[in-house]
């Protein structure tokens, strides 16, 4: 009972030889504090990478969706529609290369 009736009235700070005391107080607050600190960098890190996460997600389906519109617009069929827009007409036929006589032959 007069043990705890010291604590309450906080002799063990008070004392004569109390600063070794007050030394393990102050460095249990600052251990508290950094942990308290460490706590809140690791919350924020979380929130960023959750934010980043959702950036990405929109980056991945906007790539996809332009890839498809680029592959859409790459067909033949489409080039050939826009240029018949324009004036061109398909060829019907297949090209064929020309061939050089030398002088050897």
């Amino acid at each position: 009972m007069n043990n705890i009736l010291a604590f309450l009235n906080i002799e063990f700070l008070l004392k004569e030889n109390a600063l070794k005391n007050w030394r393990m107080l102050f460095y249990s607050a600052f251990l508290a504090l950094v942990m308290i600190n460490s706590g809140h960098q690791t919350d924020r890190k979380i929130f960023r990478i959750s934010e980043l996460n959702k950036e990405l997600q929109v980056l991945k389906s906007q790539y996809v969706e332009r890839k498809s519109k680029l592959v859409a617009l790459r067909k033949e069929s489409r080039i050939q529609q826009v240029l018949e827009g324009r004036g061109f007409k398909v060829q019907k036929s297949t090209p064929f290369m020309l061939s050089y006589v030398t002088a050897d032959e």
